[in-house]
């Protein structure tokens, strides 16, 4: 393995037949000015290839230069060169997240007041710490600072993870996201159009702001919610026209759904991503064969539903730094009490959400059998329960319950999750890939809680966290 000096940022390409994939940036900022090799280490490469062990990775100037077994030293490594000794240790692609949510959250309430530069900035802050460096805002952004700070992380000016995302997005009059959702959400988070004209204009006008992707809500809650009456839909005609607007303006359209017949409809008329996974009843081989044959992408988001009941019904996670580190200290107090555990539990929503993720967990073995596009994503930050970084850890625990190996698991959070984003440049550890990567006092490969044993997170070739999730309550 020889090392032959420093490689500047590469640019991916921007675009894919009528629908652009998102463009990789030139990163020149807050990398290492100086080569680091890491020797004798386990990696896990992100392709679902098994782990490579006995490794030694140069990285220079936020990118990985090269990677092959270690050799003696002086055998192509300057002697100048800082060394880091990760025996005993495993490095991976730091995470990618599809689909997330930003600014919506503080504490134990969700309000458009929390959109504020400190809030979001705080929230990436905390993905990079869980090791997620490349974060999807799918909606519910305010402009002009939401595209202020997707710019500014693409550029490396702040720490915490890069952004992309939507910028408003679109939903039915009275519908989803329901306003009850996010106190005093405005038509500066979401457009609510009533006619195909109206909902071009929206389109128009976040293409017009810059925004990576459109994102329309189909839902009704109908399931989600029993015993409430079910929330008002789209009109067909009004997102059907979004659909046909945002492909008119090149950009790829995602929508949220619950149902196996909305999903279908949904294909039908363009989408291109679904935002969550059908949860109603079982995938069947229409919806396989339109995945397939249109090359749309699926996020499960099997995370979405147990976050509803997880810290209720294992309030020992209150003892457990990984979670407790990701609450805010609101949460700690809600979690610490039986009332609302009891409660929670009592709820037929909890009940709804339990029979939700098992239905997921069904549908995504069966579809990644199938072979389509499924991407990486788990709603964190919608809501107060969906802990950013938390909720990535517990996204993969959760594909491995489905029936996915470990390695499949990580490939989905990382390589594939890149991919659906169009970024070319990360996901993945090898040669000329950003040195975006984590490394673990574990095996996740084998154990795939071991994700949670990161000790060291590098963004850009440059280290941003020392692993302190796991090393004790913040307080």
């Amino acid at each position: 393995m020889q090392y032959s000096g420093r490689i500047a940022g590469t640019r991916t390409r921007r675009g894919l037949a009528l629908l652009p994939l998102l463009g990789a940036s030139v990163f020149t900022v807050a990398a290492y000015a100086e080569p680091v090799a890491f020797t004798h280490m386990r990696v896990i490469d992100g392709t679902g290839a098994k782990a490579r062990t006995g490794m030694t990775m140069v990285v220079d100037h936020g990118q990985i230069v090269s990677l092959g077994p270690d050799t003696p030293r002086g055998a192509g490594i300057p002697e100048t060169m800082k060394t880091i000794d990760l025996a005993g240790k495993t490095i991976m692609p730091a995470l990618v997240s599809d689909h997330s949510h930003v600014g919506l959250v503080n504490g134990m309430k969700a309000a458009s007041a929390n959109y504020t530069r400190a809030n979001i900035l705080a929230a990436l802050d905390q993905y990079a710490r869980y090791g997620v460096l490349t974060v999807t805002s799918l909606g519910l952004n305010k402009s002009p600072l939401f595209d202020q700070l997707r710019r500014e992380q693409h550029q490396g000016t702040n720490s915490g993870a890069d952004l992309f995302g939507v910028d408003q997005g679109i939903g039915a009059p009275g519908g989803m996201p329901p306003e009850a959702m996010i106190d005093h959400m405005g038509r500066d988070q979401i457009f609510r159009p009533s006619t195909p004209q109206e909902a071009r204009q929206a389109v128009d006008r976040m293409a017009d702001e810059g925004t990576d992707f459109v994102k329309i809500w189909l839902d009704d809650l109908r399931l989600t919610n029993p015993g409430k009456p079910p929330l008002p839909l789209l009109g067909a005609p009004v997102w059907q026209a979004a659909i046909m607007e945002a492909h008119r303006r090149h950009l790829r359209v995602a929508v949220h759904i619950h149902d196996l017949d909305l999903a279908h409809m949904a294909l039908q008329h363009g989408a291109d991503i679904l935002a969550h996974g059908v949860r109603d009843k079982p995938v069947d081989q229409t919806l396989i064969t339109q995945l397939r044959t249109t090359g749309a992408w699926y996020i499960p988001t099997l995370a979405l539903d147990e976050s509803t009941y997880y810290f209720a019904e294992h309030p020992e996670t209150l003892t457990q730094p990984v979670a407790r580190n990701a609450m805010s200290p609101a949460l700690r107090e809600t979690v610490a009490r039986e009332d609302w555990r009891r409660e929670t539990r009592a709820k037929p929503a909890t009940e709804a959400a339990h029979r939700a993720l098992l239905m997921n967990e069904h549908n995504v073995l069966a579809l990644y059998k199938a072979g389509v596009n499924i991407g990486f994503g788990t709603d964190s930050g919608a809501t107060p329960l969906r802990l950013p970084g938390f909720a990535e850890h517990r996204e993969l625990v959760l594909l491995v319950a489905s029936g996915l190996t470990p390695l499949q698991a990580i490939n989905l959070a990382t390589q594939k999750a890149a991919l659906l984003l169009g970024l070319q440049d990360r996901g993945v550890i090898a040669p000329g890939k950003r040195a975006d990567f984590l490394v673990i006092d574990g095996a996740p490969d084998r154990t795939i809680s071991d994700v949670d044993l990161i000790s060291q997170v590098w963004q850009r070739g440059k280290p941003v966290s020392d692993g302190s999730v796991t090393k004790g309550p913040t307080l």
